[in-house]
């Protein structure tokens, strides 16, 4: 049972995390009306979080690699939380955003930290599932942001609503401390101990980091946009886009759970992952073509399954990547994942919101189409079942 428990703690740690990396953009509507932002000003503000993010994934997985899970995300959440309020006390947009970047380097521990400890209480015909569990916590986190944010940025400002977040990661912090064992780990070999990335699995490896970096574009696309789109172009009220979009996160983390059983029952990660893929692609297209054609019932369907399609990848990429890394280098790999994903997370705000200025929603969806194309093309599914090594295979205790 303690594997459990602590499945549910990395969970509600990630969660935490994500309901202020990915949960800002619900401020956007905000940032507009009440501050006088540009679009694509708001964008780069909110922006900000995963640019600290992705600059300290690495170095926090190989702090994991090295001193265990429970530390690191201790340290981190608490850090998170302090850094976050400490922000809303600083002057200006500009120094907010500043303060927002390093918040989001602190909460880089919890990306890495917390799928290690997870992947590596589970064993392999189960950590499908556990990964899948543990991968909810985005939309689940973001779910919580939909539905709380907007409100109390409406009703008591915005500097409130950016507080909440940073208090739910200080009681995670505690709750991980208590809570929190680190796996055990196999005895260290001199094999065990070379890189993943100069030996037989490189090409697979990185091969699956962009594949997964691409299929990142339409998941945030959606993401960032939905309750603005909603709100800007089909008429919504803030609140109540907000609360639909916490609605549809809810299934959004039922597909990472049935993904993760997928993957186990298939004895593959990668085939999922690309049909998952090929899934996106079509939602992008019909969302791009709904609103082309004003057609709402079109555009709306296709936006909330781009939500729920999108999603569901994730747990699959990070897990197949712990899986070829092995449990000596799981967290640095899951830190290069995670960088690469969140580049292209960062980089999808300001790109898309420039081309939906510029160009309208239809031809900035067809851009965004491109992406989930270009990852299951480069979805290494052969790559997998030639390389695939269960290194991160180890003794599960209860």
């Amino acid at each position: 049972m303690r594997r459990w428990f602590i499945l549910a703690t990395g969970l509600t740690a990630q969660a935490t995390t994500s309901s202020f990396l990915y949960g800002l953009p619900f401020l956007i509507p905000s940032l507009q009306t009440d501050h006088g932002l540009s679009l694509t000003s708001a964008s780069v503000l909110i922006s900000a979080p995963l640019l600290g993010l992705l600059f300290a994934l690495i170095a926090w997985g190989a702090a994991a690699d090295r001193f265990g899970e429970r530390v690191v995300m201790t340290a981190g959440l608490a850090l998170t939380g302090v850094l976050l309020l400490a922000s809303l006390a600083l002057p200006g947009f500009v120094l907010l955003g500043l303060g927002l970047l390093f918040a989001g380097a602190a909460a880089a521990s919890v990306n890495a930290a917390s799928g290690r400890v997870v992947l590596g209480w589970f064993a392999a015909h189960e950590r499908g599932l556990a990964m899948g569990i543990r991968q909810t916590a985005q939309p689940v986190g973001v779910g919580i942001a939909a539905a709380t944010l907007p409100p109390l940025a409406h009703h008591f400002g915005l500097a409130t609503a950016v507080a909440l977040p940073a208090v739910l990661c200080l009681l995670s912090a505690a709750l991980v401390w208590f809570v929190v064992v680190d796996p055990p780990r196999p005895e260290r070999t001199v094999s065990a101990a070379v890189s993943p990335y100069t030996g037989p699995t490189a090409t697979t490896l990185i091969r699956l980091h962009t594949a997964s970096s691409m299929l990142v574009v339409p998941q945030f696309v959606a993401a960032t946009f939905a309750v603005t789109y909603l709100v800007s172009a089909r008429g919504w009220n803030p609140v109540a886009a907000g609360q639909l979009v916490a609605v549809v996160q809810v299934l959004g983390a039922a597909g990472r759970i049935a993904a993760g059983v997928w993957s186990d029952r298939a004895g593959s990660r990668m085939g999922p992952m690309r049909l998952i893929a090929l899934g996106a692609l079509a939602t992008m297209v019909l969302w791009g073509v709904g609103d082309a054609l004003d057609l709402p019932w079109l555009a709306i369907a296709a936006l909330l399954s781009a939500m729920v399609v999108s999603v569901t990848d994730n747990g699959l990429g990070f897990t197949a990547t712990a899986e070829l890394a092995g449990p000596f280098w799981a967290g640095r790999a899951l830190g290069v994942q995670n960088t690469g994903q969140n580049i292209a997370a960062m980089a999808a705000a300001p790109l898309f919101s420039a081309l939906i200025t510029a160009f309208g929603y239809p031809l900035a969806l067809g851009v965004a189409a491109l992406f989930p194309a270009a990852g299951a093309a480069l979805t290494p599914v052969s790559g997998e079942s030639a390389a695939r090594v269960d290194a991160v295979e180890v003794e599960v205790r209860p």
